[in-house]
């Protein structure tokens, strides 16, 4: 089965994909193209499928960069192959040629960046936690240290879950009211005193206040899609013991 790579016209000019679980070589709960080194799939099939996935962007998988991710707003700035073990940030920008930047997921949102004129990409894991900490803002300002615009930045935000999908319980609620009692508009109400958070529409919102110039989602929800995505949530829901993790990638 070939590769499923999602694109969008407003990152023409900049090689980059939202990759679906088709075209991989694991099986079982992982079946299709698990990118994801933590989980417990064979590792050799996740080599396989990472392997696909930087031939498929056009660099060797030594430049295929990521990070091991931790729901933080740190970032890393790239500037060549990582050697040894990734460092512990949530977001990667670049302005040098010929790497990629990938993201994992399964249900937070994968979102990637571009400053055409400037030649600065990034890549960053904005999860609830992550997101409500700052790492989108914190993405778009290491941009601006090695040259990029906010207002010349484009921002797309991948598969993730979608507010259908999305139950939490009221002290979820209540954290993002406590941030700012704006929020609420991220939030439609659930069964009993749970609610339904449109985790998107809260990323597209901390991406317009960070000011770039342009920002949007490509409807695509992690959970509702089993034949093409992985999710977490899903997962949980139907007592798997694991799931994989989708891979998000940009270069220059």
């Amino acid at each position: 089965m070939t590769l499923e790579i999602l694109t969008t016209p407003v990152l023409d000019g900049v090689r980059h994909g939202f990759f679906t679980r088709k075209g991989g070589a694991s099986s079982g709960v992982f079946a299709g193209l698990n990118c994801g080194l933590g989980s417990s799939d064979q590792s050799d099939m996740v080599a396989i499928n990472r392997t696909r996935v930087a031939k498929a962007m056009g660099v060797d998988l030594s430049h295929l960069v990521t990070v091991n991710q931790v729901h933080s707003a740190d970032v890393a700035t790239v500037t060549a192959p990582t050697k040894g073990k990734p460092p512990r940030a949530d977001a990667l920008v670049t302005a040098t040629p010929g790497l990629a930047l990938a993201i994992l997921t399964a249900d937070c949102q994968p979102v990637l960046f571009a400053d055409r004129k400037a030649g600065v990409i990034g890549a960053a894991h904005a999860g609830w936690k992550g997101a409500q900490n700052g790492v989108l803002e914190a993405a778009v300002e290491a941009m601006e240290t090695l040259g990029a615009a906010r207002d010349r930045i484009t921002a797309v935000i991948g598969p993730t879950i979608s507010q259908r999908s999305y139950e939490v319980g009221p002290e979820f609620l209540e954290s993002f009211l406590d941030e700012d009692h704006e929020n609420a508009r991220f939030f439609a109400g659930g069964n009993g005193d749970r609610a339904m958070f449109d985790l998107p529409a809260y990323g597209l919102h901390r991406l317009r206040q960070a000011g770039v110039g342009h920002a949007e989602w490509t409807q695509h929800c992690t959970y509702s899609d089993p034949q093409r995505f992985y999710s977490y949530r899903r997962a949980t829901h139907k007592r798997e013991a694991d799931y994989g993790r989708l891979i998000s990638v940009i270069r220059l």
